[in-house]
């Protein structure tokens, strides 16, 4: 296999590699995908944004978590690919539309250099069937839901990707690390889920701990603050506009009048990593 260049970036911590099969000669595997995001002995990076692939004027991304599996969405990873989109002259124009596994998205660059976006992460969906998630009525909102060791008041949200939120006075990663594999694997989601920990400080905050399927622990996630926000704002808790605090630090959310969700949030670039041609070996 010849040489490989990735690029890498970040948006508050959450860090992905963007591979560009127009710019690299072979096509990655899911085991080539697993090695390449472990830390210890790969480049490390919580997921692979695979891409762009192009239909026409529609433009494609793929998107991998550490692990392998493919996901339908990241709002990180939207955000992240967006900038490579536009540092690789892809996108020149200051709003464009990309396409995953979700379906479209709307991004809106707010600065020359891609810094800083909007994305319009389209409408937060609380039917049981667009979960998907096995043995409740049609809505799951404020949902009492046993997981591990005690009952949590859940509520799961569909946002292009499966989110369980969990209501709590108190939050740490700890608690993430601990609750997040029961969650994830839980027998009621059939195709694992995303597992957010919420705590509601005012009406226009709210702090969360994440754990992701396919990933584990991370620092932030963009579909997930959306999912969280949604539930907050669901159960009457939160204004129209919030922070969302994570560990890796804070996005914006806001909620129009028509239900769509719009995600405000930074991309910091990292640089080029060129793997060697043996590295797979």
């Amino acid at each position: 296999m010849a040489e490989m260049i990735l690029r890498k970036y970040h948006g508050l911590g959450n860090d992905y590699l963007v591979y560009d099969p127009n710019r690299n000669e072979a096509a990655l595997t899911e085991t080539q995908i697993a090695l390449l995001c472990r830390r210890n002995v790969g480049v490390g990076a919580d997921g692979i944004l695979y891409g762009p692939f192009f239909d026409g004027e529609k433009i494609m991304l793929r998107i991998f978590n550490p692990d392998g599996s493919e996901a339908e969405k990241s709002g990180n990873g939207i955000r992240i690919f967006s900038r490579y989109l536009r540092d690789a002259g892809y996108v020149k124009d200051c709003s464009y539309e990309l396409y995953t596994k979700a379906g479209k998205t709307g991004v809106t660059f707010l600065d020359d250099e891609g810094t800083m976006m909007c994305v319009d992460m389209g409408t937060a969906k609380f039917a049981a069937k667009e979960i998907p998630a096995l043995g409740f009525g049609e809505e799951i909102v404020g949902e009492s839901i046993f997981f591990c060791d005690n009952f949590y008041n859940a509520t799961c949200v569909s946002m292009g990707n499966p989110n369980c939120v969990l209501l709590l006075e108190e939050i740490s990663a700890k608690k993430a690390l601990q609750l997040g594999p029961y969650v994830e694997n839980s027998r009621y989601f059939p195709n694992r889920i995303n597992m957010q920990l919420m705590h509601v400080l005012d009406r226009k905050n709210i702090e969360i701990e994440i754990y992701e399927r396919g990933a584990g622990y991370t620092y932030a996630s963009g579909t997930g603050a959306c999912a969280a926000a949604a539930a907050a704002h669901r159960l009457g808790l939160v204004e129209d506009t919030l922070e969302v605090h994570m560990q890796g630090g804070n996005l914006q959310v806001r909620f129009d009048g028509e239900g769509h969700i719009f995600m405000t949030g930074p991309v910091v670039y990292i640089g080029k990593i060129t793997v060697a041609e043996n590295f797979f070996a």
